[in-house]
């Protein structure tokens, strides 16, 4: 049996906005590395720059700042304008997830009824 879910991408010029783009601002912004956003995703480095290239091109304004070099070897960061991207995604996906969940439970419900 197979989990009934939403999936949904917002697009936003003419680019979208998806799980895939929100998860990689996530780990960003909770490890610090673009490299171990990567990682903790499964993909290749230039995957996920790329990955960033698309969110930054969204707007036109840079979603991330990388920090070169230091003590602690430099690293990625959320700009204001990557935070607002990703709260506002996270924000629209819990509203669309509360406002579905009667339809997506009789779905589920349907999910290997006999018929």
């Amino acid at each position: 049996m197979t989990s009934t879910r939403l999936w949904f991408q917002v697009r936003i010029g003419e680019g979208r906005l998806g799980p895939g783009k929100a998860e990689l601002l996530a780990h960003i912004r909770e490890s610090g590395s673009l490299s171990e956003a990567a990682r903790r995703m499964g993909m290749s480095y230039r995957r996920a720059w790329t990955l960033m290239e698309a969110i930054n091109g969204l707007t036109g304004r840079p979603a991330l700042a990388t920090v070169r070099g230091g003590a602690r070897g430099g690293g990625s960061r959320l700009t204001e304008h990557g935070e607002i991207l990703l709260a506002a995604y996270e924000t629209l996906r819990a509203e669309l997830e509360t406002a579905a969940a009667p339809t997506l439970a009789r779905l589920a419900a349907l999910d290997g009824a006999d018929g």
